[in-house]
């Protein structure tokens, strides 16, 4: 394994708070020193002026669509795109065919990812066998395959019961609870948010009250169990001010937002174009107001993506008809930045803390999501003040399905690397 001298870039690590140009020294996998002019030797030296150098970046939330759905990503495909937007861990949810439910699918996702991703993949465990809402799926068995939290995501846990005896087992072993928040009854087959747009175009309609139900239910159980919920993909406001009040109560809680729900509104989606059909779905620009403010609060405390990969022929049907789901995973960065940091909505510091030390946190992955000495050497170089154009063609995933083709950005990953190898140099993934 390489050493490899990071020099002159602007060190942002939250968790240790340091905020300054230094240097970066790692050797063996780790971050073995972090200082201003480090002289060491280096089989590799890199030069970061101008640059931010970030812990590993974080996702807590993407779909590989393996075993089942290959031929829209695998864990493969999906590793490489997240190692090309500067995404050094990833959580898999689970509901894949079969679904992600017993210890033998999680190895089998490790095993793949072990052999054949240049970042970490970690993978999440269904609540329910088959995520079928009946039967809880063999949680303490995942844990010991190693699983970091478990989720229905896709679906709610309809099931007050059960998903209460879920949050109680998850507690006793110390893991996070990832809530995808949804009253199906009240979904009655909506494709979009229910506003002005979506009547005018003759389109069923999804309330804010069809995720805010199933918050207000979750955060009542997760006070009486003790659990860590996490709210996924939060996007109304009703999820900002009812996560305000759960966290001033001390109630164990956080909160998501992805950059979709941050920079579009429903105002914003092309009539017919179902790259800008995604579960929630847009909202208005009161809700995203509302999201925006609760990330330069730290109501909400990570951003994700809900990478949600399709192939081009289950997009081109109507807007119905199409999946949900949009790719994210290299466009976040930009994205944040665009949209959040230049605009002055949180600084460079706060990105880093919500797109990779929070992250960590909420796992538990102790030796990730901060530069300390001692620390996996897992990192993140982005040049903030790139301009680039969003060209789907060349994403590394095999879902091109995004509303921001052709939409110009600032800021851009320049470096990926991961346990101290480099996954990804200036536009091109390397393989050691």
């Amino acid at each position: 394994m390489k050493s490899i001298l990071i020099r002159n870039g602007r060190v942002l690590d939250p968790a240790a708070d340091v905020d300054g140009i230094m240097d970066l020294y790692l050797s063996d996998g780790k971050v073995t020193r972090v200082a201003k002019h480090i002289r060491r030797h280096a089989d590799v030296t890199l030069d970061a002026a101008g640059c931010w150098v970030m812990p590993g970046l974080i996702d807590m939330h993407v779909h590989l669509r393996d075993p089942g759905q290959t031929d829209k990503e695998d864990v493969t495909s999906g590793a490489r795109a997240a190692a090309r937007g500067g995404i050094t861990t990833i959580v898999a949810m689970p509901n894949t065919k079969p679904v992600i439910d017993t210890p033998d699918r999680v190895d089998y996702v490790m095993n793949k990812a072990a052999h054949t991703a240049p970042v970490h993949v970690l993978q999440a465990g269904a609540v329910t066998e088959g995520q079928k809402g009946v039967r809880l799926s063999d949680i303490r068995g995942m844990v010991k395959a190693g699983i970091p939290a478990i989720s229905e995501d896709g679906k709610s846990v309809m099931n007050a019961l059960l998903c209460r005896e879920a949050m109680k087992t998850a507690a006793e072993l110390h893991i996070p609870f990832l809530d995808h928040c949804e009253d199906s009854s009240l979904v009655n087959g909506g494709c979009v948010n229910e506003d002005d747009f979506s009547r005018a175009q003759g389109l069923r309609g999804i309330t804010n009250n069809t995720e805010d139900v199933i918050i207000a239910r979750d955060i009542l159980l997760a006070q009486e169990t003790g659990v860590h919920l996490h709210l996924c993909h939060c996007s109304t406001k009703g999820s900002y001010d009812m996560l305000k009040i759960a966290r001033a109560r001390g109630i164990d809680v956080s909160g998501e937002v992805c950059p979709h729900h941050f920079t579009l509104t429903s105002a914003d989606r092309i009539p017919g174009d179902t790259n800008y059909k995604m579960n929630p779905p847009l909202r208005t620009a009161e809700d995203r107001e509302a999201l925006r403010n609760g990330l330069a609060e730290n109501i909400f405390e990570v951003i994700s993506t809900d990478h949600a990969p399709h192939t081009r022929r289950d997009k081109e049907q109507s807007m119905e008809k199409a999946p949900f789901g949009i790719t994210g995973l290299e466009t976040s960065v930009a994205l944040t930045i665009t949209e959040l940091v230049r605009p002055g909505v949180l600084t460079p510091l706060q990105m880093a803390e919500k797109m990779s030390a929070n992250p960590a946190r909420i796992l538990h992955l102790d030796r990730r999501g901060t530069l300390a000495e001692g620390s996996e050497a897992d990192v993140t170089i982005i040049d903030p003040d790139k301009i680039w154009v969003v060209d789907p063609l060349q994403f590394a995933s095999r879902g091109k399905n995004t509303p921001f083709a052709g939409k110009e950005l600032t800021g851009c990953v320049r470096t990926t690397i991961c346990g101290g190898s480099i996954v990804y140099h200036e536009g091109r993934l390397v393989y050691d």
